[in-house]
């Protein structure tokens, strides 16, 4: 068993845990409030971020190491230090930055050549550098070195990119062990999780999925979904993954993703989420409730004094109405571009929280019938 994971119930596919990190614990499922560059945009600050109950922080690694450079946020202590954050921080590895890239990257076997996208200065990163950097913002979990492929793409490439980053993981592995026993390592207790991939491909899946296995991380994520695949082809994936996934370990499913995306991969037995999806749609006013989704910038919102979502305990929702953050909204004002994130942060946090009670109390299934469909829906009030 692991020392890290415990798994504390289980309730048909859907499990309930709790990770034990350096920097506290995760009760899981839990979503990752993603701050790309050490910050959430919108504005929003880490005292905030903990007032709305968020218990991971993301960062990405490639943002940080071209500004201000992982370096400068060693010198600095480290991510932690530098943001005044004392949560548990993930980093990814820069691979799907990289995939995002595509115009302006060479993958080789050693790792992949890129051009920066602030000023076109050449770039190369593989599974050791991607270490390095992420040791050096010294975040709670490291995300292994991969190559995220664009889908739809031909089982042949698939198959060659999936070996390929097998290898790397093997090679992440071996430098972070390295980095965690050096004496001037900030984290020497940084955790590695490793990432699935193999396009919509179950064969390749599965197949990547008991090799990466074999090697020992603390987590196993399932990337390279939500990028050009239907939904149904991506639930499809997990639930032909899931099985062969170690049962003692978090599963992290990357960049996904809707409230209804969670709902149901909890449902397939996946523990942790991220998505910039909360914080994007809230800058354009689209807001996520408990009885649906609304366009706040409608007309007939102009003169509706409710809040966004009655009985929600966010800090907009006490004390705004939706009058009055559209207004701000549509006047280009950036308080309410902070009051529109603050309420999705917090709607995600407090959805995996009920996700967690549910769970606790036995009625998940129940809960997940319930709100499979809602969550999705447009609110017609």
């Amino acid at each position: 068993m692991s020392k890290h994971f415990e798994l504390l119930k289980q309730e048909g596919r859907a499990r309930r845990g709790v990770l034990h990190t350096v920097h506290g614990d995760v009760q899981t499922p839990v979503f990752m409030n993603v701050g790309t560059c050490a910050a959430i945009k919108g504005g929003v600050n880490t005292m905030e971020l903990r007032d709305i109950d968020c218990q991971v922080e993301l960062s990405n690694t490639y943002h940080l190491h071209l500004r201000p450079g992982d370096g400068l946020i060693k010198d600095m202590g480290g991510l932690h230090k530098f943001m005044n954050w004392d949560r548990p921080i993930l980093t990814d590895s820069g691979g799907f930055q990289v995939f995002s890239l595509s115009q302006l990257r060479k993958i080789t076997e050693e790792g992949v050549r890129f051009a920066s996208h602030i000023d076109g200065k050449r770039i190369f990163m593989g599974p050791e550098e991607s270490m390095q950097i992420q040791s050096n913002l010294a975040s709670t979990i490291a995300m292994a070195f991969d190559e995220c492929v664009e889908n739809p793409a031909t089982h042949q490439y698939c198959k060659q990119s999936m070996e390929r980053t097998y290898r790397w993981l093997l090679r992440c592995r071996a430098e972070m062990d390295r980095l965690n026993s050096l004496p001037d390592t900030i984290n020497k207790n940084q955790m590695l999780f490793a990432i699935n991939q193999g396009g919509t491909y179950e064969d390749l899946r599965i197949e990547h999925m008991k090799m990466i296995r074999e090697v020992e991380c603390e987590g196993y994520a399932i990337g390279g979904l939500a990028v050009g695949e239907t939904t149904d082809e991506m639930y499809r994936i997990i639930d032909a993954v899931e099985p062969y996934m170690p049962t003692d370990k978090p599963r992290y499913l990357m960049g996904v993703g809707t409230p209804c995306n969670i709902l149901e991969a909890v449902h397939y037995g996946v523990d942790f989420f991220d998505c910039v999806m909360p914080s994007r749609n809230a800058r354009h006013g689209n807001l996520f409730t408990w009885h649906g989704k609304i366009n706040l910038m409608n007309e007939k919102y102009a003169r509706d004094p409710r809040p966004f979502d009655e009985g929600c305990d966010c800090p907009a929702c006490r004390n705004y109405s939706r009058s009055y953050v559209r207004h701000l909204l549509k006047a280009k004002e950036a308080v309410g571009m902070h009051l529109a994130v603050i309420h999705n942060l917090y709607f995600y946090n407090n959805l995996t929280r009920k996700i967690r009670e549910a769970l606790d109390g036995g009625y998940f299934e129940s809960f997940y019938q319930k709100y499979r469909n809602i969550l999705g829906e447009r609110v017609d009030d």
